[in-house]
C-alpha cells in the first residue's frame, strides 16, 4: 500500500488562517510522496481560489457560505446553499476518489468532510485554535485523526485521535537567519531604529487601523528627529488588508512619520527579519508564525470571531509570558504604547522572545502529513 499513488484531497479556506496551512500540509505530502496527486476544495470568491493554483494545486469551488450570528436576510439563502454545496461535495468526492481528506476549516471544509466520512474514506481534521470550532467539533466523531496545535484538546474531542502537532506555517519563514540586511532594505527601514511591525491579516483588521491613524502624536514623539523622549529612534510598517487599502494606504501613510502603510505584505519572511516588535491579531496562522520567528509580540484579539476564540489563542501565550494581550476596545490607547513599553526594555524583549519561541513547532507539516500518510497505510 505504501508505494502506490496517491489520491489527496484538501479542503478548507476562506482566510489566511485555513489556506496556508492547507498548501503547506499539501507541499509536505509532496515532499514525503512526490508522485501524490491532489484536489483542492475550497469557497467560491475566497481568497483560496487564487492563491491554491499560484501554489500548483488543482482547485475546484462550492457555493457556500457561513451563517450569519446576526440577523440578516442573507440567512434566508443559507439553507438552500448548504444543500447545494452538500450536493456537490459528494460528487467531487466520488468522482476524485480520495485515499484520505484533510480539512483545515473554513466555509467549504464541513460539506466536504461528512460527505468523505459517509463515503468511508479517512479524514483528518487539521484544528488550529485553542478552541475547536462547531463545524469540527461536529465532524470530530466520524474523523480518523485530528490534529491540534494547544493543549487540553481533549475537552473537545476524543482523546484518542488527538495527536499534538502544532500548525502548519509557509515554508519561507521557517529560517530568519542572515535575513535581517536584506529585510531592512526590502522594506526601505533605517538599521538605526527600532521597527514596530502592526499586521492586521490578510483582509485587514479596522481596530488596528483605526489605532495607527489615530496615534499621530506618539509617531511625531517618538518617529520624528527632534520629537520628544527618543525622538527619531522608531520606525513602523503597517499592513492595513486589501479591504481597506484606499482608506488608509495613500492618505493616513502622509500623516504618520517614518511609517509605511501596505495593503499587502508579500514577504513575510523579511517582515519578520526586519521587526523588533510586532504588534498582531491573535489567529492562529498569526499566533503560529509568531511563535517560529521568536519576535516579541503585542496580541491584539479581535472580538468578531466564533467563541472570543482568539482571546483564548492569546490567553494561551499570555499564561507562559510569551506575549503581551492588549483588548480591542483599549488598542487606541494603549497597543503602541505597549510595544514602545517592549522596545524600551531589552530584559523584557529578550523574555517575551525566548519564551514565544520555545512554543514554535517548525516541523508541523511534515508531521501532519505523516499522519495523513499513515492513515492511508493502515486502510
Amino acid at each position: 500500500m505504501s508505494d502506490r499513488k496517491l489520491k489527496v484531497l484538501v479542503t478548507g479556506g476562506g482566510t489566511g488562517g485555513h489556506v496556508f496551512p492547507a498548501i503547506a500540509i499539501a507541499d509536505a505530502i509532496k515532499k514525503l510522496r512526490p508522485d501524490t496527486e491532489f484536489l483542492f476544495v475550497g469557497a467560491h470568491g475566497k481568497m483560496e481560489m487564487e492563491r491554491v493554483p499560484k501554489a500548483g494545486y488543482a482547485i475546484e469551488g462550492l457555493n457556500v457560505a457561513g451563517f450569519q450570528r446576526s440577523m440578516s436576510l442573507k440567512n434566508l439563502s443559507f439553507p438552500f446553499k448548504l444543500l447545494k454545496s452538500l450536493w456537490k461535495a459528494r460528487s467531487i468526492v466520488r468522482k476524485f476518489q480520495p485515499d484520505v481528506v484533510i480539512g483545515t476549516g473554513g466555509y467549504a471544509s464541513g460539506p466536504v468532510m461528512r460527505a468523505a466520512q459517509r463515503a468511508g474514506i479517512p479524514t483528518l481534521i487539521q484544528e488550529q485554535n485553542s478552541y475547536a470550532g462547531v463545524t469540527n467539533k461536529l465532524l470530530a466523531r466520524r474523523a480518523s485523526k485530528i490534529c491540534v496545535a494547544y493543549d487540553h484538546m481533549e475537552q473537545f474531542f476524543p482523546q484518542d485521535k488527538l495527536v499534538f502537532t502544532g500548525n502548519p506555517v509557509r515554508s519561507d519563514i521557517l529560517n530568519l537567519e542572515g535575513k535581517r540586511e536584506e529585510g531592512l532594505k526590502y522594506y526601505g527601514l533605517d538599521p538605526t531604529k527600532k521597527t514596530i511591525v502592526v499586521i492586521g491579516g490578510s483582509l485587514g483588521a479596522r481596530t488596528l487601523n483605526n489605532a495607527m491613524r489615530d496615534n499621530v502624536e506618539f509617531f511625531e514623539k517618538y518617529a520624528l528627529p527632534g520629537g520628544e523622549g527618543r525622538g527619531g529612534a522608531i520606525q513602523a510598517v503597517w499592513q492595513c488588508g486589501k479591504f481597506y487599502e484606499y482608506e488608509y494606504t495613500a492618505m493616513e501613510t502622509a500623516k504618520l512619520p517614518n511609517v509605511e502603510c501596505r495593503a499587502f505584505i508579500d514577504r513575510m519572511d523579511l517582515l519578520y527579519a526586519a521587526a523588533d516588535v510586532v504588534i498582531s491579531r491573535a489567529g492562529a496562522l498569526s499566533i503560529s508564525e509568531l511563535c517560529l520567528v521568536g519576535k516579541p509580540a503585542i496580541l491584539v484579539p479581535s472580538p468578531n470571531v466564533a467563541e472570543d476564540h482568539q482571546t483564548k489563542n492569546a490567553l494561551a501565550l499570555v499564561e507562559k509570558g510569551a506575549a503581551r494581550l492588549v483588548r480591542d476596545a483599549d488598542a487606541g490607547e494603549k497597543m503602541l504604547q505597549d510595544a514602545l513599553l517592549v522596545l524600551e526594555s531589552e530584559a523584557l524583549a529578550f523574555s517575551l522572545s525566548e519564551s514565544i519561541r520555545q512554543m514554535g513547532r517548525p516541523n508541523a507539516a511534515e508531521a501532519i502529513a505523516r499522519e495523513a500518510i499513515k492513515l492511508v497505510d493502515k486502510s
